[in-house]
């Protein structure tokens, strides 16, 4: 009897034993390959799956985004310049039979392919390529890696640079062209407004010129600046009498331009009389010899 009870209880721990190996669960981002003896049998949905014990082997797979981290890179550019290049990857198992027969750890193997095609494209370009054309180099990085890993069943959905280590002379060289463009963006700008302010005066003075009560303004403007600091001392301009004397005769032009035209008077009449001359009386007509 205590023999027909040990013999109930092992098989009933056999059965769980059993029951708990045949029991998988496929979670919603997964998708399980099946094997039997070894051959592909087929991939399972999410859900409460049974397996055969020891005949069949079910592997997830995970059809999640994955980031992977791409280690620093030691590249020489092509114009002969060191520099530390890291990177992100990110990609996504679209076929999880592929992923599992065609390659046999496929995060290691991206990982390995990844650091290869960075430091060989990002050696193909010069070091402003590098730090300015960031997006085109992960373009190429991207397409080059799906190439290759489009027959794992993996698609590489972004690459990004994501750091790029300079030596300490480079960066001193970097900080002295930057200054030094900026300096010349800063002479171009105090040359245009020179250039301005120059045009500016010359139009100013050319109406000075033409109208001197302008200059004659603009100095008493000048005066009230100084005023403003209230002190005692005034300061007159140096063609201050001068502007004084043309003013003057700029206002007796435009007074004697402005004055009517005067009516001429016609001549004196000739008052005088005429002189009738004396004659002698033995000459008068009709007296007696």
């Amino acid at each position: 009897m205590q023999i027909l009870i040990i013999l109930v209880i092992v098989f009933g721990i056999l059965v769980l034993l059993a029951l708990a190996l045949s029991v998988k669960v496929v979670k919603q981002y997964e998708q399980g390959v099946l094997f039997r003896f070894g051959r592909l049998a087929g991939t399972r949905a999410p859900g409460l799956r049974f397996i055969i014990p020891v005949v069949d082997v079910l592997h997830r797979v995970s059809l999640r985004v994955v980031t992977m981290p791409i280690q620093s890179q030691g590249i020489i550019t092509r114009d002969n310049v060191s520099v530390d290049v890291s990177a992100v990857a990110y990609y996504r198992v679209v076929d999880a039979v592929k992923s599992v027969v065609a390659v046999e750890n496929v995060q290691a193997a991206i990982n390995q392919i990844a650091q290869t095609t960075l430091r060989k494209v990002v050696g193909q370009h010069t070091l402003d390529e590098t730090l300015s054309e960031t997006d085109r180099i992960n373009l190429v990085i991207r397409q080059i890696l799906d190439v290759t890993t489009v027959e794992w069943g993996v698609q590489v959905t972004l690459v990004e640079l994501k750091d790029i280590q300079l030596p300490e002379t480079m960066k001193r060289a970097m900080a002295r062209q930057a200054e030094a463009e900026r300096e010349k963006r800063a002479k171009i700008i105090s040359a245009e407004g020179e250039s301005l302010a120059a045009a500016a005066l010359g139009d100013a003075s050319d109406t000075m010129m033409a109208h001197p009560l302008a200059l004659q303004l603009r100095n008493l403007q000048s005066l009230v600046e100084i005023g403003v600091d209230k002190n005692t001392t005034v300061v007159f301009p140096a063609p201050l009498m001068s502007t004084i004397g043309e003013l003057g005769s700029f206002l007796a032009r435009e007074t004697t331009a402005a004055a009517p035209p005067a009516v001429a008077a016609p001549p004196p009449a000739d008052t005088r009389r005429a002189e009738t001359p004396l004659r002698p009386a033995g000459d008068m007509p009709g007296s007696a010899a």
